[in-house]
């Protein structure tokens, strides 16, 4: 599916967006929704029909909740079928072998839908959004359904409530400008996940596939560092795409991440990081349950739940339980006594705290288990006896470049050096005619690649 998925992305593209913009305004959301459940059957033929049904029981919740306004009883119990349904479903094929390990029994693990949280959580956002008369009804199935399988995000994100696209989806603009605009990013985002995310991604792969109880502690964290690099540059990277494809279409998807690694405390950073997904949770769990109306237990409370929860939605393992927690437990001690610290003391340090902790945290999520964890933690303070050896040498001096690259371009830096240079009249007409070559050139490298490379994986694709 990963290979295929680019490909379908980057080399069928020119052929949707032509016929997109070639059909008149009323028969494009079908071109969507035709291109969506291709884009979606291309590497699951199957549980297409599966995304087909949970589209097809929240439009008709939705339908129910709008037809009888005046009847709680009614709204209730459609609102509670289709979360039913849904997380039903999820649970499935998520979580049921899981689960029923936990219990002692062992059950023929379903193979997992892929993207299936992200569209369950979209397509669900819908019908809670309906039952609190947040957003008005779609009564057109084709119109509905284009939302759901909207096909540049429809299997790693950005999460789009239906709140977000619903004018769009109805009446949209397609300009120009919006196409130049959406082009820009999602080039950007093909060079963040085909030039760096692959390449130090490659690193992180080596090293994990290692015994961990006989690698250097250099070692172990050029490892665990890569892995940082790689899953930002690999979701931001698709997440771009998404963004600019969305323009490209005429939609404006919101934004999913903001310079994470910059961040000066743990907070901060799940404001910047995959943040339609901490959206999602804050405004159907958190805020639910009492967010932090209700005094500090029950606010502690809440947010050990959403953030188990944020665990568990990556995941079916005691790691990304585990990973959850971890977060929730520091975003806790930092709201209740280390945040006023962090915004005093040198933004370097803050930030470096940050970003340690956040490191700590990708060991528990990419490790197979928690005792690999345990042994990964340990090979990184030196426990095997090791601080530094010819390997660590000879992959330090492979992928140092590349990772001055990574930390480079993945703060604001850059942004700031254009935005000056933009600022003499001069100079900014030279970046104003030579940005489409460079573009263009960013493209044909990425090609290149893509051709001759056989390491591409889509990291939130499993998700």
């Amino acid at each position: 599916m990963v290979f295929s998925s680019i490909v379908f992305i980057y080399f069928f593209l020119p052929v949707i967006l032509l016929i997109y913009y070639a059909v008149p305004k009323q028969i494009k959301n079908i071109i969507l929704l035709a291109s969506g459940l291709l884009f979606y059957a291309w590497g699951e033929p199957v549980y297409v029909f599966l995304m087909l049904f949970t589209t097809a029981v929240d439009y008709t919740a939705g339908r129910i909740i709008d037809r009888f306004d005046a009847n709680d009883k009614i709204r209730r119990a459609a609102l509670i079928t289709s979360l039913v349904i849904n997380l039903g479903i999820l649970f499935t094929f998520k979580y049921s072998g899981f689960a029923a390990g936990i219990i002692g029994l062992k059950i023929k693990e379903l193979p997992l839908p892929i993207g299936i949280s992200f569209y369950t959580f979209q397509s669900m956002s819908y019908t809670i959004d309906m039952y609190m008369r947040k957003i008005k009804v779609q009564k057109n199935f084709i119109n509905y359904a284009a939302y759901v399988t909207l096909f540049p995000q429809i299997v790693a994100g950005p999460i789009v409530r239906y709140e977000d696209v619903q004018n769009e989806i109805n009446e949209r603009k397609i300009n120009g400008v919006m196409f130049g605009e959406g082009a820009e990013i999602f080039i950007r985002g093909l060079g963040k996940k085909v030039l760096l995310a692959n390449n130090i991604g490659l690193l992180w792969t080596e090293i994990k596939s290692m015994d961990y109880s006989g690698i250097s502690a250099v070692t172990a964290w050029l490892g665990i560092l890569a892995f940082t690099f790689q899953i930002y540059y690999d979701f931001s990277g698709y997440s771009d795409m998404a963004v600019g494809l969305g323009k490209m279409l005429g939609f404006n998807f919101p934004e999913n991440f903001r310079h994470p690694y910059i961040s000066r405390s743990i907070s901060e950073f799940w404001r910047r990081w995959h943040i339609t997904l901490g959206s999602w949770f804050r405004s159907y769990v958190y805020i639910p349950l009492g967010g932090n109306r209700k005094g500090k237990a029950k606010t502690l409370r809440n947010l050990l739940i959403v953030w188990g929860l944020t665990g568990l939605w990556h995941g079916a393992s005691w790691n990304f339980i585990l990973w959850g927690i971890y977060f929730g437990v520091l975003i806790i001690i930092e709201k209740f006594f280390l945040g006023k610290y962090l915004e005093k003391i040198n933004p370097f340090f803050s930030i470096l705290y940050t970003f340690v902790l956040v490191v700590f945290g990708w060991v528990l999520f990419d490790t197979a288990s928690l005792t690999d964890a345990l042994y990964y933690f340990k090979a990184m303070f030196c426990g095997n006896g090791t601080f530094i050896d010819s390997q660590a040498l000879f992959q330090l001096k492979n992928y140092i470049v590349l990772f001055v690259l990574c930390v480079f371009f993945s703060g604001e830096l850059p942004g700031k050096i254009i935005k000056k240079l933009k600022e003499k009249s001069s100079v900014s007409k030279i970046i104003d005619v030579s940005a489409p070559f460079v573009q263009i050139c960013i493209m044909l490298i990425c090609t290149a690649y893509l051709v001759d490379a056989s390491y591409n994986p889509f990291l939130y694709f499993r998700f």
